[in-house]
């Protein structure tokens, strides 16, 4: 039974990914030999001849469905392993008793049947919703193909580790998280990430685990163990979210607590008290009516059941939400700010011209070589062919740039902000104003280029801003870069809201306050994704501070994935909201009735178990999904990389390239 109804514990979702592996293909118990299931079920077909056949049969509803929780209601009294707590069962088990006692045989069966069939069904419904984690596990190859020398050989997926090489055939799935060593083809990682369009790959491509090869063998080089690669990361996030409750489940919790002995005392006064104004079998009878009809099962499982669907669902979509509370606070979202580099933009920045003398690119490359920040990346990749100079010294300013001695010089490398362009700045203004982000190179106290940087829109985004303004969000973005890029970027994706030279902490600030959310993917936006209500990491390729500090990741890089995402959450939190109000009426109203004398104690078991079990199969709605618009094209994003930014923004140098113009190409 539930641990929201009598007391129980659910361990099932605290098995950590590596047992879950382990016990993927364990074979379901068919109905028929689960005793939660049948003992109910009996109980009705007992209950059900006792009202055609002969009265004697609801002695042995009572018994076939009294089973199912007298036994261990009693026994958690009695020991105290409900934690201090009197269960609902409990509550059950006395109406029962004195149903018994008061010579209401077929009362007490009709209860004992209706909780008990309740309670299985509500069991059914928590297996079915964690059901997705069998189906993610399921991802992962059994057995996988690796050449140790040259030779193939078949192992075990708990035998695969980090150096290993996969040898995957067209149609199957990739073990785990690697890099193709040879080989070229197509992935479809629709399982994964929820995008339908396959990717091409070839050699030094990543292929993420549970991926399905297309067209050609590949050599895949593993860069994580069979037991713990992002696949297993989030089973694990999954695991952890249904087993965490929302802060409605909490208050669900708080009411139902107190509720239990206030019900019990109630149900002592109301006995004590009518039988001393009046005929004490009349009001021993209303007592237990009120007994039932009080009963907070249904406010207990109104929230638990919603949320653990609507997990599950969301991550066969790619989805992954980290706890019940997090996916209550997104159905409340309605503000949410976009990080720019990586998340608005392809986060593949290219340097698209140079003004200076040609040491201009060499001296900068001499010092982004020791950052990862992506402007360092255009840089290096701008210089493959070059011979770089040795940097010693090197010093990061975070947030603003770079410097380091090349050559004897003191070379210092960032944004305009932080190194002035001198004589260039009219030029660095006209870059800036066409959306390039801008790198200036100084040695010494000499200005001695700029450097221009773009780093496209998604082809997803500006549709994505579109749909969510027709949804109702306000929507932001934020950035560490220039104003006049970050506006012009902003422009084409349809934002109107653009705060632009923020640092991390400016960042924290902008989102703290109910209803915000934040999209980014880097380390420095891992403050703003801690402080917003809801923190949305963009893949789970993105940084491990990123993931580890939101609420809530996706597995894929596609933008498209957030609207869908909101509106699932959004029809989670309406149908919570209808399940709490239905238990509510429940408790509200049924005790009067019984106190009054105005309904029996069959019709009282009826209308209250009746409303657990429309409870539940209103709470399982939550499981079902739908994409709010068409997968659109590959955006061809690679893991997201972070740093300091050696360029001069806080964390964004990038642009649209669309107005972009410069003397001097780069070679």
């Amino acid at each position: 039974m539930s641990d929201a109804c009598c007391g129980g514990e659910d361990t099932t979702t605290d098995r950590p990914p590596g047992e879950l592996l382990a016990a993927r293909d364990e074979p379901g118990t068919p109905w028929w030999r689960d005793p939660t299931l049948v003992m109910p079920l009996l109980s009705g077909v007992a209950l059900l001849l006792g009202h055609l056949v002969h009265p004697a049969l609801f002695w042995a509803a009572l018994v076939l469905g009294g089973s199912t929780f007298i036994p261990q209601s009693v026994r958690r009294f009695i020991t105290g392993s409900g934690g201090g707590r009197l269960g609902i069962g409990l509550l059950m088990t006395v109406s029962a008793i004195g149903s018994v006692a008061l010579g209401y045989v077929g009362e007490a069966a009709a209860l004992a049947f209706l909780f008990s069939i309740a309670e299985a069904l509500e069991e059914k419904a928590m297996a079915r919703a964690r059901a997705g984690l069998r189906s993610l596990v399921s991802l992962i190859p059994e057995t996988v193909t690796v050449l140790r020398g040259t030779t193939p050989e078949r192992i075990g997926i708990t035998e695969l580790v980090v150096g290993d090489t996969v040898i995957v055939r067209p149609g199957e799935r990739v073990p785990t998280d690697g890099t193709v060593s040879r080989g070229e083809g197509a992935l479809d990682t629709s399982a994964v990430t929820g995008e339908s369009i396959p990717v091409n790959i070839g050699p030094g491509d990543a292929a993420p685990a549970g991926s399905i090869a297309i067209g050609s063998p590949l050599e895949v080089h593993a860069d994580a163990p069979g037991t713990d690669n992002s696949l297993t990361t989030i089973v694990a996030l999954v695991t952890r979210a249904q087993a965490e409750k929302g802060a409605r489940a909490r208050m669900a919790d708080r009411v139902a607590r107190p509720l239990v002995p206030g019900v019990l005392i109630t149900a002592v006064a109301v006995a004590a008290i009518g039988s001393l104004l009046g005929d004490p079998s009349v009001w021993i009878e209303r007592a237990l009516i009120v007994l039932v009809a009080a009963s907070p099962c249904a406010l207990a499982i109104a929230v638990p059941v919603t949320v653990i669907s609507a997990i599950g669902a969301a991550s066969r979509f790619g989805v992954i939400i980290k706890s019940g509370a997090a996916f209550e606070r997104f159905g409340a979202v309605d503000r949410i700010s976009f990080d720019k580099t990586g998340t608005l933009t392809r986060n593949t920045p290219t340097v698209i011209c140079v003004e200076g003398p040609d040491e201009t690119l060499t001296l900068a490359a001499a010092i982004e070589q020791h950052s990862t920040h992506p402007l360092a990346g255009a840089i290096l990749r701008a210089t493959e062919h070059r011979d770089i100079p040795e940097a010693l010294e090197v010093e990061e300013i975070a947030g603003h740039g770079m410097r380091a001695r090349v050559s004897g010089r003191l070379v210092t490398v960032g944004s305009p902000r932080f190194v002035d362009p001198g004589d260039m700045a009219p030029r660095v203004d006209e870059l800036e104003s066409a959306g390039t982000t801008v790198v200036v190179v100084r040695s010494d106290d000499t200005p001695v280029g700029i450097i221009g940087i773009i780093d496209p829109l998604r082809p997803e985004a500006a549709e994505t801003v579109q749909t969510l303004r027709d949804m109702g969000l306000r929507v932001t973005m934020l950035t560490g870069d220039n104003s006049r890029t970050a506006t012009a970027l902003a422009h084409d994706a349809g934002i109107t809201d653009v705060r632009a030279e923020l640092l991390p902490q400016d960042k924290a600030r902008a989102v703290t306050g109910r209803g915000w959310a934040m999209v980014g993917d880097g380390i420095n936006d891992a403050p703003a994704l801690a402080a917003a209500d809801i923190g949305i990491a963009m893949g789970t390729t993105g940084t491990d501070a990123a993931i580890e500090s939101a609420d809530i990741a996706f597995t894929g890089h596609s933008l498209t994935l957030l609207p869908g995402a909101i509106h699932h959450a959004r029809r989670g939190h309406s149908i919570m909201n209808q399940n709490i109000a239905l238990a509510l009426a429940v408790i509200i109203i049924l005790p009067p009735l019984a106190l009054t004398g105005v309904l029996g104690l069959a019709t009282i078991v009826f209308i209250h178990e009746a409303a657990e079990i429309v409870i539940i199969a209103n709470g399982l709605r939550a499981a079902a999904t739908r994409r709010t618009s068409e997968a659109m094209p590959e955006s061809s994003v690679g893991p997201a990389m972070t740093g300091s930014h050696s360029g001069g923004e806080t964390d964004e140098k990038s642009a649209d390239d669309s107005d972009c113009a410069c003397c001097t190409e780069h070679s």
